[in-house]
């Protein structure tokens, strides 16, 4: 009887496994992330200006060289944000988070982010909260770009 119930147990576990990643991959199909991760950088820049002005900021991209370590500068209202956009395949690490500190200073802003297709380092995490920058890791960039997909 025992080995009954754990047979059963086993089965509805290895089903429920599927069903929670078939939906997992139908979220990602959605989301359009998968596109996102096959991007050259310079496009990945240019998607999340096209993303940000359906937000309702006002997004300018940066020139190619000396862009002082921001992609992006953005308005809204009377607030000037700086972006530094990482299409990475691996965790974004310290110095995406130097980089968009440096530009805060440089442009004057009021805010920085860093905003990736991928996850943060733990390292990066920490220098970021210590200087107040906004991380929008893929958690976050799926769901803003689900948000814009509903709103289309």
């Amino acid at each position: 009887m025992l080995t009954l119930v754990l047979v059963i147990f086993f089965i509805g576990s290895v089903v429920l496994a599927s069903i929670v990643t078939f939906f997992r991959q139908q979220k990602l199909k959605k989301s359009g992330i998968l596109e996102v991760d096959k991007m050259k950088g310079k496009v990945f820049e240019e998607y999340l200006q096209v993303l940000l002005r359906n937000k309702g900021y006002k997004a300018n991209l940066t020139s190619v060289t000396g862009d002082y370590g921001a992609d992006l500068v953005l308005s809204n209202n009377d607030k000037k944000i700086v972006v530094q956009a990482k299409r990475y395949k691996k965790k974004v690490g310290l110095k995406a988070v130097q980089e968009v500190v440096s530009a805060k200073n440089y442009y004057k802003a009021d805010e920085c982010w860093v905003i990736t297709n991928n996850y943060f380092t733990a390292p990066a995490v920490k220098l970021a909260h210590s200087n107040n920058v906004l991380l929008i890791d893929r958690d976050l960039l799926m769901k803003w770009m689900l948000e814009i997909k509903k709103g289309a």
